[in-house]
């Protein structure tokens, strides 16, 4: 659907939105005490020049998954680590592109298993097939979801080019290897990522959100219609059919949304991470690592559920030994308070190794910055792609007084919102992991 038809029909959503936003705003005269602060000064400079203009000019033009423009990303990233010394290549691979045509199909083809059943004596093999049919698109939503295989868009939806980025520094003929992981694509926006709607738990709810690890799974409700669906044809009830197609059209509307919406520019998700990435090829360009191999991935495609990491892993996996392996995965570091990330998981909560989130919370005390601990996210990043292969995992984020993303997935995602001396500390933090005593 056109992004100006979209625009008239959820306008006056979003200017709704936009007025409770401002109202949260005008209330809330300080953040909540338990904000953490990022006024320690930072342990390892850098040469802020390079990385901060690196953001500011991939933020200037559009970079949705698989495209052009994020193939124009991939080649300037590139370019920058060879001039700083890198062996930096550039690896085509295939994506979808997209997450909102795997999960809308899916629940349409729920939603149309239930209008099949809605005569109350539809027949047994009428229902036999709506539950194989809503039970299939169950088990893809719940495999897409999870970052898993990805049948169900592999086998039906049509895939395009997408690029990584790999720059190799440090030790080469080291036995301990550290990848840090960025990426490069943006997203698109969409009313359920509207700012307002992350500010209502700490205004409103504020004991709750303070005593709260993860934000509400909000990606159960592109699933539950689906299986709800299953249940009812099974015999679960009519009540349970009718749920589970309100959710299904809940879902086709929210991704319908989502498809015809702009790509933001993407500044904190993900080219801070990327200018940490540049950053650590100038450091490791002026202080050779030792001992430790270092790698420089930027993937391509992570909007579309780390389409490129995944690709990545089916590359190169192989040849990387897990147990002398290490990803550091970094996310939305231009918020003001930089966190340690315990786990992940869109339906199904991940933990990351123990040893690996207290390895870098070490090297964050190390270099004098401090850090969040103990929140978990209800989405997913490439570093579930790593963690399910068996690899030893942590991610390296951001949030503020929300515990989200500053201006997650929405058009205020530009350079000039960024706090920059968080991306500074998390330079510091990764460079002091590289310092880090291999694990034995």
């Amino acid at each position: 659907m056109p992004a100006p038809l979209l625009e008239g029909r959820w306008g006056g959503a979003d200017r709704v939105l936009d007025q409770i936003s401002d109202t949260i705003r005008r209330i809330e005269s300080r953040p909540p005490t338990s904000q953490v602060g990022s006024d320690v000064p930072t342990a390892i400079a850098s040469d802020e020049g390079t990385w901060r203009q690196a953001i500011h000019e991939l933020a200037s033009f559009k970079r949705p998954s698989a495209s052009e423009g994020e193939r124009r990303a991939a080649a300037w990233i590139a370019g920058r680590l060879r001039a700083q010394g890198c062996d930096a290549v550039i690896e085509r691979e295939q994506a979808h592109g997209g997450y909102w045509w795997p999960i809308g199909l899916a629940n349409l083809l729920a939603l149309g298993d239930a209008l099949l059943l809605a005569p109350r004596h539809g027949g047994k093999a009428r229902r036999l097939g709506a539950a194989l049919a809503s039970g299939m698109a169950a088990a893809a939503l719940w495999d897409d979801l999870g970052h898993g295989r990805r049948w169900f868009r592999r086998a039906l939806l049509p895939r395009r080019a997408t690029w990584n980025v790999i720059g190799e520094a440090g030790d080469r003929s080291a036995d301990r290897t550290v990848v840090f992981v960025a990426h490069h694509d943006a997203a698109h926006s969409g009313l359920i990522f509207h700012p307002a709607l992350g500010r209502f738990a700490p205004r409103f709810l504020p004991r709750l959100h303070e005593r709260s690890s993860q934000t509400l799974p909000v990606l159960y409700g592109v699933w539950l219609g689906p299986l709800a669906i299953f249940l009812g044809a099974l015999g679960a009830g009519r009540r349970v059919l009718k749920a589970g197609s309100a959710l299904a059209l809940g879902a086709i509307v929210a991704m319908a949304d989502i498809a015809g919406r702009e790509v933001v520019p993407g500044a904190n998700d993900n080219l801070a991470a990327v200018g940490v990435l540049l950053a650590i090829a100038e450091r490791l360009s002026a202080e050779p690592a030792r001992g430790v191999r270092v790698l420089l991935l930027s993937t391509g495609s992570e909007e579309s559920f780390s389409e490129g990491m995944q690709a990545f892993g089916e590359r190169h996996f192989d040849e990387l030994d897990r147990r002398a392996t290490e990803f550091i995965c970094l996310e939305c570091l231009g918020g003001p308070t930089l966190m340690v990330l315990e786990g992940e998981g869109m339906l199904r909560m991940r933990a990351y190794p123990p040893e690996m989130r207290d390895r870098l919370a070490r090297a964050a005390a190390a270099a004098g910055v401090k850090i969040m601990r103990g929140l978990k996210t209800v989405g997913a990043c490439d570093a579930l792609i790593a963690l399910r292969a068996g690899y030893p995992v942590a991610t390296l984020t951001s949030v503020d007084y929300t515990k989200l993303p500053i201006n997650y997935h929405w058009p205020s995602d530009t350079a000039d919102a960024l706090d920059w001396q968080t991306i500074e500390d998390a330079i510091s933090v990764c460079g002091h992991f590289l310092e880090e005593p291999a694990p034995a």
